[in-house]
């Protein structure tokens, strides 16, 4: 196996570094304090100006799309790549884009003004796999550019949405139309004012093969009967200007042609999507707990109590160091997924990505954890980013699965080695 980015790729690691510290940095603390100006007194479901200016700088640099895969995974990856993406070149491998996403994921706003956050990012990618000419034209492009966003309607309130077989809202074929019916919710980035469509997911034909009765719908935000009931907290945190919402779709008219693949597809398009994009997942929640193992650090460093730096109290470096070994350990099991990924495919990887899923969410949760009790009482606070990356490491273990569902899998492949059966 071989972990070693391409020359181009390191040197793209090196610019993205740059500029988060050079331009995002600096502005991040006083981007969070406005945010929360507005939730006091305005309407903080209004990006902000700098998210704009920081979008046009990261693209004017060549810092865009950078999730793009090469030609080699997708017949349309270099085109798109080379229209939209990184300095007109080639996309980047699992491998190649893992140390750019740890970079982005120290940071709540790099992720955005790369144009690389999800559930954008998978949404993009199934369209570059699975869409039609016109599907790309009409979607995949101004999302390439910025120019909107989208959601990924899957999770519904009123099953156990681990189990994607009991998913009961409908998108039934009428003809040259779909219908779409039913619940959904943590719509991700559905509270955005340019979110302007949903990739949905339905019941097309209860009689089918358990993994061929669904059917990913491309669902406009405007269309009749679709209405955003409510947006969601999560624990105390709205993430705007994002947001999770719960969306109703009642009686949603579409043209059969808005289906992505075809009826039945759904179950095949979401391996293709959730591979990489757990990947990316990962990436990030390691440069989460980066960011805070530094401020663990900095701040054990730099406040006493009982005479002694707070780094020499209570075993708070033995668990610095504990930190550093589960953050470097999970990097390279996430390396490894990645690398399986670009040598094989989803189904080579099934085992590691699975793993990546359940280790990367829960070893930031407790680094972030240790962080903030280091930092006190403010640590719980927003005067601080750790209560906020807390809620996103929490969340993650349930986002894209369960990790129950994930021990799951790692466990049919591993006692299947032995002949066990399902």
């Amino acid at each position: 196996m071989d972990f070693s980015p391409s020359p181009r790729a390191a040197d793209l690691t090196e610019r993205v570094a740059a500029f988060i510290a050079d331009e995002v940095a600096p502005v991040e603390h006083a981007y969070h304090r406005d945010l929360a100006e507005l939730r006091r007194t305005g309407d903080p479901w209004q990006p902000l100006p700098i998210i704009e200016e920081l979008k046009a700088k990261a693209r004017s640099l060549g810092l865009w799309n950078l999730f793009l895969p090469p030609s080699t995974h997708s017949e349309h990856a270099g085109e798109y790549a080379a229209r939209f993406g990184t300095d007109g070149g080639e996309g980047l491998t699992n491998v190649d884009y893992a140390p750019i996403a740890e970079l982005t994921g120290g940071s709540a706003l790099a992720p955005i003004v790369l144009n690389c956050n999800a559930p954008d990012t998978g949404n993009m990618e199934v369209l570059l796999r699975y869409g039609t000419d016109a599907q790309r034209a009409e979607w995949l492009e101004p999302l390439l550019e910025g120019r909107i966003r989208s959601a990924f309607a899957m999770t519904e309130p009123d099953v156990a949405s681990s189990d994607a077989t009991n998913m009961a809202a409908t998108a039934v074929v009428d003809g040259d139309e779909m219908v779409i019916n039913g619940s959904k919710w943590w719509s991700t980035g559905v509270g955005h004012p340019d979110c302007k469509v949903f990739v949905f997911m339905g019941l097309t034909d209860p009689d089918a093969d358990r993994h061929r009765r669904h059917s990913m719908v491309l669902v406009p935000v405007d269309a009749p009967g679709v209405k955003v009931e409510r947006m969601l907290n999560t624990m105390g945190y709205y993430d705007e200007p994002f947001g999770h919402g719960e969306v109703s779709f009642t009686d949603v008219r579409v043209p059969l042609s808005n289906a992505i693949g075809g009826p039945g597809e759904a179950f095949a398009i979401a391996q293709g999507r959730l591979g990489p994009g757990r990947v990316h997942h990962c990436m990030r929640l390691i440069g989460l707990a980066e960011m805070a193992l530094r401020l663990a650090c900095e701040r054990g460093l730099e406040r006493t109590a009982f005479g002694k730096p707070l780094v020499n109290l209570g075993g708070n470096r033995e668990r610095i160091a504990e930190a550093r070994i589960a953050i470097d350990s999970t990097r390279l099991l996430v390396l490894n997924a990645a690398w399986k990924l670009d040598v094989g495919g989803p189904l080579n990887a099934l085992s590691e990505v699975a793993q990546i899923k359940v280790a990367a969410p829960t070893m930031a949760q407790q680094v972030v954890d240790m962080a903030m009790q280091l930092h006190g009482g403010g640590g719980l606070s927003d005067d601080h980013p750790l209560a906020g990356a807390w809620t996103n490491a929490r969340a993650l273990r349930l986002a894209d699965g369960p990790d129950e569902v994930h021990r799951g899998v790692i466990a049919r492949l591993e006692l299947g080695k032995y002949g066990a059966s399902r």
